[in-house]
């Protein structure tokens, strides 16, 4: 497993836009396909979108599509999904995952990844 820090997470008002990154302190997470999931209050965690260890492919929630943008600098070992056009509803504390194997495509089940951050707060005023 490694050892996964979100950070970016904060409060802005509707229409506007955050960006979160996901950093490793130790290993590198460059052989594995990694996601960013949320958790809102009373509600169970769920997929926002992941990227496949190389960076080639991608895949979004529903919910986020057109809004939300996940990426990775490999030289940089980091993670980062772009929010923007955010609303009420993405109110929650986003997580970052990495794959429990290298080199496999972006995926969308909790159960594939092993290794979690701490979570960073996202709050969307109205």
């Amino acid at each position: 497993q490694v050892q996964l820090v979100e950070s970016g997470g904060g409060l802005v008002q509707a229409g506007g836009s955050l960006r979160l990154s996901c950093a490793t302190s130790g290993r590198t997470i460059n052989s594995y396909a990694m996601g960013w999931f949320r958790q809102a209050p009373g509600k169970e965690r769920e997929f926002v979108a992941a990227i496949s260890w190389s960076g080639g492919s991608t895949n979004y929630a529903d919910s986020v599509k057109g809004r939300f943008t996940i990426s990775r600098d490999k030289a940089k070992n980091t993670v980062s999904l772009q929010m923007n056009s955010l609303k009420p509803e993405d109110t929650a504390v986003y997580y970052c995952a990495a794959d429990r194997e290298r080199f496999r495509s972006a995926r969308s089940d909790m159960s594939d990844f092993a290794s979690w951050g701490q979570g960073t707060q996202v709050t969307v005023s109205s």
